[in-house]
């Protein structure tokens, strides 16, 4: 993948955050962080506003958003136009939000998930590819921009 990864968490899920970013780097992936920095309790539509608004409006950025549920994160960033975010917890939900949905955010929940499964989803993820065919049109459903 080509693509530039921005991430974000709140403070819930900044510990993950800071592993995936390791494991992305020595993978040779650019990642910009969003924060949060810290352990320090924030509010999540803070981060999950900049991730999703980096990925809205460039088509070169896909997304990692983390926070405990991975709810509250993936609700902010699906306000944005041209954002898909996938709440997903396993390989098989990340790979299907790819191949029938475009998504270009993975939502993680950091309380739910472990490093090891984290990692598996983000592979997938950034390895799928969008299937077009039946789902295209009803991706173009999602905004009324049938095509």
């Amino acid at each position: 993948m080509n693509k530039i990864i921005v991430i974000g968490s709140d403070h819930a899920g900044y510990l993950l955050k800071v592993k995936l970013i390791d494991y992305l780097t020595s993978n040779n992936y650019k990642v910009i962080d969003e924060g949060t920095y810290s352990l320090e309790n924030v509010d999540y539509p803070d981060y999950a506003h900049k991730v999703a608004s980096k990925v809205n409006k460039n088509l070169n950025y896909v997304g990692v958003l983390i926070c405990g549920s991975g709810i509250g994160v993936s609700i902010v960033a699906n306000r944005y136009e041209n954002v898909r975010c996938a709440l997903c917890w396993n390989s098989e939900i990340a790979k299907l939000s790819r191949q029938h949905n475009d998504a270009n955010i993975i939502a993680l929940p950091a309380r739910f998930i472990d490093d090891t499964e984290a990692i598996k989803c983000l592979n997938v993820f950034f390895n799928t590819e969008f299937e077009k065919g039946r789902h295209l049109l009803r991706l173009q459903k999602i905004n009324n921009k049938i095509i």
